[in-house]
C-alpha cells in the first residue's frame, strides 16, 4: 500500500508512552454469569476476542453492543503516567495510521455528502498494554482493536498489527501495511453504523430476542457489514488515489479475514466449530462481504440484515 500522499488526520491521542496505560488499581471487571467462567472458556474467548469488534466483552456478556451503561467505571489515575500526545504522530506506524484515518474521513465525508448527510469522523486512541477506555471501560491489548460507540473512539494497541502477522499469519511483509488499513477501516465501519443509527437499533433488537444465539446472529451481521464498509472505502480510495494498492494487498486483506474468522479461531482453540457462538462471522463470510463492498463500492450493497443476506 502506498500512503505517502495520504492526508494525515490530527484526530489522534497517542498514549503509547504512557507505560501501562495510567491504570493504578482501578481495574476492569469482565461481566460474567453467576458462577463465573472456567479457565478453558476464558482461553477460548481470549483467542476469539483478538478478532476485530465493537468491544470484545460481547464474547463474554452475551453479544450485547456496549453503549456505556448507566454508570461509568471508576479509575485511579497513575500520576507517573505521561500526558497523551495529540495530533498526527511522526513515527512510521503512527504516521501511517494518521494517513489511513485522514483518507477514511475524506472518503466517508464524500459518501455522506452525496446523500445529503454530514459526516464527523472518529478519534483514534493509540496505546500500549492498557489505557482508560472512557465509557467502554478499560482498553487492554488482549481485546484487539475496538470501537467505543458512546465516545466515538477507536482504540488501537499497535502491537496487534504484529500479532496479525506473527500469530495469526494474516499477512506477510509489505502487504501488512494494507492489512493495517483494513483493520482500521473495519473499526471506522462501526463508526459509520453508529452515525447511521444501526448500532442502537441492533442493540434494541438484541435485548428483545429470546436467546444468546439470536443475539450473536445479529452481532455477526453488524461485523460483516463493517467488513463490507471497509471494502467500500477501499473501492472509493482506489478511484481517488489510483495506484495506492500494490500487488498482493487485496489478497492480504482476504488472508486476514480468513485468519480471524470465528470458525478459524474456534478450530484453532478447541478443534471444533460452534456456529451459534459466532460473533464476527466465518472466514468465508468475512471474505465475501469485504469483497462485496470492494466490488460494488456502495453503502446499499452492504445490507447484511436483508432477508437471506448471509
Amino acid at each position: 500500500m502506498r500512503y505517502d500522499d495520504f492526508r494525515r488526520s490530527d484526530q489522534i491521542d497517542d498514549r503509547r508512552d504512557d507505560s501501562g496505560g495510567g491504570m493504578g488499581g482501578g481495574g476492569f471487571g469482565l461481566p460474567m454469569g453467576g458462577g463465573g467462567l472456567g479457565i478453558g472458556t476464558m482461553i477460548v474467548l481470549g483467542l476469539v476476542g483478538y478478532a476485530f469488534g465493537i468491544d470484545p466483552r460481547i464474547l463474554i456478556s452475551g453479544a450485547e453492543i456496549l453503549t456505556g451503561g448507566n454508570q461509568a467505571p471508576t479509575y485511579q489515575t497513575d500520576r507517573r503516567s505521561a500526558p497523551a500526545k495529540t495530533g498526527a504522530p511522526k513515527d512510521e506506524v503512527g504516521s501511517m495510521i494518521a494517513g489511513v484515518l485522514g483518507e477514511l474521513d475524506d472518503r466517508w465525508t464524500e459518501i455522506f455528502q452525496a446523500s445529503g448527510q454530514t459526516y464527523a469522523g472518529p478519534r483514534i486512541v493509540l496505546f500500549r498494554n492498557a489505557t482508560n477506555g472512557g465509557r467502554c471501560g478499560m482498553a487492554q491489548s488482549a481485546m484487539g482493536p475496538f470501537y467505543c460507540p458512546p465516545d466515538k473512539q477507536i482504540f488501537l494497541d499497535t502491537s496487534f498489527f504484529r500479532e496479525v502477522e506473527t500469530r495469526f499469519r494474516g499477512c506477510s511483509g509489505n502487504a501488512c501495511k494494507f492489512t493495517t488499513a483494513y483493520i482500521i477501516a473495519h473499526e471506522a465501519g462501526h463508526h459509520v453504523q453508529n452515525l447511521l443509527g444501526i448500532l442502537p437499533r441492533v442493540q434494541r433488537l438484541q435485548q428483545q430476542v429470546g436467546s444468546k444465539a439470536e443475539a450473536n446472529a445479529l452481532q455477526v451481521k453488524v461485523e460483516l457489514q463493517a467488513d463490507c464498509f471497509a471494502g467500500v472505502w477501499v473501492n472509493r480510495q482506489e478511484k481517488k488515489r489510483p495506484g495506492f494498492l500494490e500487488a498482493g494487498d487485496i489478497d492480504a486483506a482476504l488472508t486476514t479475514a480468513t485468519a480471524i474468522g470465528d470458525d478459524t479461531l474456534q478450530r484453532q482453540a478447541t478443534g471444533r466449530v460452534v456456529p451459534d457462538s459466532f460473533t464476527h462471522g466465518s472466514a468465508a463470510q468475512r471474505r465475501q462481504w469485504f469483497m462485496t463492498g470492494y466490488k460494488q463500492g456502495s453503502v446499499q450493497a452492504c445490507n447484511t440484515f436483508g432477508a437471506g443476506a448471509l
